[in-house]
């Protein structure tokens, strides 16, 4: 199954190269940078410890949301409340798709909490903050959270300390924010508001508009989160002020900003499926400057799609925005006059109908318990034409809460989020179909908050110079110099061997006239053993290795999070989820996957070769004998006569004797090895093993002895070469699968597990053939529960979709 999804995976990237090539020919030559972004889709965003955070990645270019193969590594980090990252991925993006998981054990040190969740490409930093991709969970102990004295404990010292703060401040704060930048006197102007409590978050209001005169101009009230506007006319010679309430009737007095008496305005308008653009001004502005030229610049992502100048012979104009021109998502509209200074400016949301229909359903309305589902998933034109896409899909227990949480999702994320600087409250509720006032409510929200924050105000540069790379795989670099001096060494011969459970690969490289060399774009998984050093043209262990920094240091870390306070939401999920681990006799330290703690040997050694012929395990009879040829003498296969050490059917020749995984230069150096020392020693038959060391004549070899010790080597001092390096690197993170029950197959323990668990299936890779179709089936919990189904994905025309359904297990 699993094959089959990256089967279908490679066809989906192909036809997305040609979607991207496609594109890109055509598009204009106004272009900004190649940026990236970057969205997770996870399973949940909320977790108890002990689960498994799972996510798919999507990897896009900024400026169309297509897929993007630019960068192959991508950094997913999981950060805790005090800016600590106590886990850190890298994930392997494939023509822009990636995925992988988190356990959320003890052993990463996990306590309840709000974490960060954060993801980036090496490129992705050269754009700074705005291009990396956050997102926050709440981890919980289904234990602890359902203690009521302590967490009414928690919440009633949060209210002291909230009202503690409030009664040295106003209780809320109101922002007002004119359309188009300015009021302008005689000019009526739409003004867009935003209130927030002392923490933040958006409060209901309503209040009144007063001129100097203190007469009533107008009325308003928020519609949603806090937010809303109003229409006035300014006029000459007067202030406005506010009075707004709270919904318990706290009032506050604020200024209205201050009034323009010359200048120009840019308002919009969606009328009747058609987008308006007005400019306005008043007589004053036209008797000092008449029939101004004026230019009208639309942007959308930071780049230019239309320019038009307009001639104002009168204080209004309106011309409309052609849909062909402007694409989906938002846009910034620019006014400036003669002498190209920005007048002002207006962000709107433009939504287009695709010629696109996702679909997804299940066989079945009930399910009994345990009972295997089937998950249709079409994506089609109207027309009934295949469209590829990516999707990753979800299925969640929902522990009897209702779903009315609007949380990011890859569209309100690609469309919306990822364009405005700072948190938007509930964003995917803009992006519900459901849901007739959601545009109206999204202008709201682009009038205030996108105001204050739009992030293509500047197209993102990085000085001219790219200071961080595109990687493409784990770059190992470093140069050779002389040992005793900073001399480099030229045309010294590298072989880097990288040996893992799974892979032995060898790569060679040469230093060039700085003596610097590179292995560039290695693929490797896991935790991988380098084993690295050089020769010089002679075939002499000649240098010193100097490697560079093989691991990306993180992006600077400023999360900063106060410990969790269950919502009333949140503790009835975690309420919920008790009883049904209760029920089903789940305790704690079910819940919590055993650690297993090993103890690291004192001598970490590295050896390039995989699994030995033979090994000779030291015991209490070693450290009897009297020398190491003694010691050698016991081996199966290795032959000692004289001092001299063979390894039989290897043609008398001399074995390549390597100490603590490094070769031995001098003969006398065995003789400095205590038998109370040795700890194991592998044998490796065959002189092609030659090939994973740097020798004058490798022909002459016959075979390995590795000799392993506890690393005292006698009283003789340990040296290590540095015309060689060992080292244990961490690759790329190999994503495990995710486990779904199988009658056919049982598994005692697992299955036990999946019958409670709160992410019932998880699939990072659904993709349609190319009839538009797929299934995916799975088997559901052993609970009697609702369940939503998610599906996530963007098509390979840049389209972000989002489908949720739901079922009943009911016996």
């Amino acid at each position: 199954m699993i094959e089959h999804f990256y089967k279908n995976c490679r066809i989906l990237s192909f036809l997305c190269v040609v979607l991207i090539s496609f594109f890109l020919q055509a598009q204009d030559k106004k272009s900004i940078s190649d940026i990236e972004k970057v969205y997770l889709h996870t399973d949940r965003s909320t977790y108890f410890i002990g689960e498994d955070l799972w996510y798919k990645a999507y990897n896009v270019r900024a400026s169309n949301n297509l897929l993007f193969d630019n960068s192959n590594i991508l950094y997913v980090e999981l950060i805790s409340a005090d800016s600590k990252i106590i886990v850190r991925n890298k994930t392997n993006l494939e023509m822009g798709l990636g995925h992988g998981d988190f356990q959320l054990q003890d052993s990463l040190d996990v306590k309840p909490g709000t974490y960060q969740l954060r993801a980036y490409t090496n490129w992705n930093r050269n754009f700074g903050e705005d291009f990396v991709f956050k997102k926050e969970i709440e981890i919980i102990d289904v234990f602890e959270s359902n203690d009521k004295s302590k967490t009414a404990q928690n919440i009633a010292s949060e209210t002291k300390i909230t009202k503690k703060e409030a009664a040295k401040q106003n209780p809320f704060r109101i922002d007002f924010f004119p359309q188009g930048g300015s009021l302008l006197e005689n000019v009526s102007s739409v003004v867009g508001f935003k209130a927030v409590d002392v923490n933040g978050k958006p409060i209901e209001i309503n209040g009144e508009i007063y001129d100097s005169n203190n007469e009533l101009v107008c009325a308003f009230e928020s519609v949603h989160d806090g937010m809303g506007k109003f229409q006035m006319l300014p006029m000459e010679g007067k202030s406005y002020y506010a009075k707004t309430k709270d919904i318990k009737g706290i009032e506050i007095r604020q200024e209205l900003p201050n009034i323009l008496k010359q200048g120009y305005l840019l308002s919009f308008r969606a009328m009747k499926g058609r987008n308006i653009i007005r400019i306005s001004t008043n007589q004053a502005t036209l008797a000092q400057n008449p029939n101004p030229s004026l230019k009208v610049v639309c942007k959308a992502k930071g780049i230019q799609y239309l320019e038009t100048t307009q001639t104002l012979t009168e204080t209004s104009l309106s011309f409309e925005l052609p849909k062909d021109k402007t694409p989906e998502g938002i846009s910034q509209i620019t006014l400036y006059d003669s002498s190209s200074k920005p007048q002002s400016e207006r962000l709107i949301y433009i939504e287009k109908e695709h010629d696109l229909e996702v679909e997804l359903v299940t066989d079945k309305e009930t399910y009994e318990p345990n009972e295997k589902a089937i998950v249709y998933v079409s994506s089609k034109s109207k027309e009934g034409i295949a469209k590829s896409a990516s999707f990753s899909l979800s299925v969640t227990d929902m522990n009897g809460v209702e779903d009315k949480c609007f949380g990011t999702t890859i569209s309100s994320y690609f469309l919306m989020e990822s364009d405005i600087r700072g948190k938007v409250h509930n964003p995917s509720y803009y992006f519900d179909t459901t849901n007739p006032k959601r545009l109206e409510y999204l202008d709201n929200l682009l009038l205030t908050q996108g105001w204050r924050d739009f992030l293509w105000k500047t197209t993102p540069k990085s000085d001219g110079v790219n200071l961080y790379k595109a990687e493409k795989g784990i770059t190992i670099s470093g140069r050779v110099k002389q040992v005793f001096a900073d001399k480099p060494l030229i045309n010294n011969n590298l072989t880097l061997a990288l040996m893992s459970k799974k892979k032995h690969e060898i790569f060679n490289a040469t230093t060039d006239s700085i003596g610097r060399f590179q292995f560039k774009n290695l693929m490797f998984s896991d935790m991988t053993n380098m084993y690295l050093n050089s020769v010089n043209e002679k075939g002499k262990f000649r240098g010193q290795i100097v490697l560079d920094s093989i691991e990306r240091s993180p992006m600077f870390v400023s999360f900063k999070k106060e410990s969790i306070v269950l919502s009333e939401t949140t503790n009835l999920f975690a309420e919920n989820v008790l009883k049904k681990f209760t029920a089903f006799g789940v305790k704690p330290e079910n819940i919590l996957k055993e650690v297993v703690v090993k103890n690291k040997s004192k001598n970490n050694v590295i050896v390039p070769y995989g699994v030995p012929d033979y090994r000779f395990v030291a015991d209490a009879t070693t450290k009897k004998l009297t020398t190491i040829y003694d010691v050698l003498d016991k081996v199966p296969s290795v032959q000692v006569v004289d001092r001299g050490v063979t390894i039989l059917g290897e043609h008398n020749l001399p074995p390549l004797i390597l100490i603590d995984g490094y070769q031995m230069l001098e003969t006398n150096e065995l003789d400095w090895i205590s038998p109370n020392d040795v700890v194991k020693i592998d044998v490796v038959r065959g002189g092609e093993i030659a090939q994973l060391f740097i020798l004058e004549n490798p022909e002459t070899v016959g075979g390995v002895i590795s000799i392993f010790t506890n690393g005292n080597r006698g009283n003789k001092p340990k040296k290590v070469p540095v015309y060689s390096v060992k080292q244990e690197l961490e690759g790329f993170y190999t994503a495990r699968v995710f486990y779904s029950p199988d009658p056919e197959k049982p598994d005692v323990e697992l299955d036990k597990k999946a019958a409670v668990r709160n992410t019932i299936y998880w699939n990072p890779y659904v993709h349609p053939d190319k009839t538009g179709n797929t299934t995916v089936n799975y088997f559901n919990s052993g609970v009697e529960t609702k369940v939503k189904v998610a599906l996530e994905g963007i098509t390979g025309s840049g389209i972000p979709v989002v489908k949720n359904i739901f079922y009943t297990i009911k016996k």
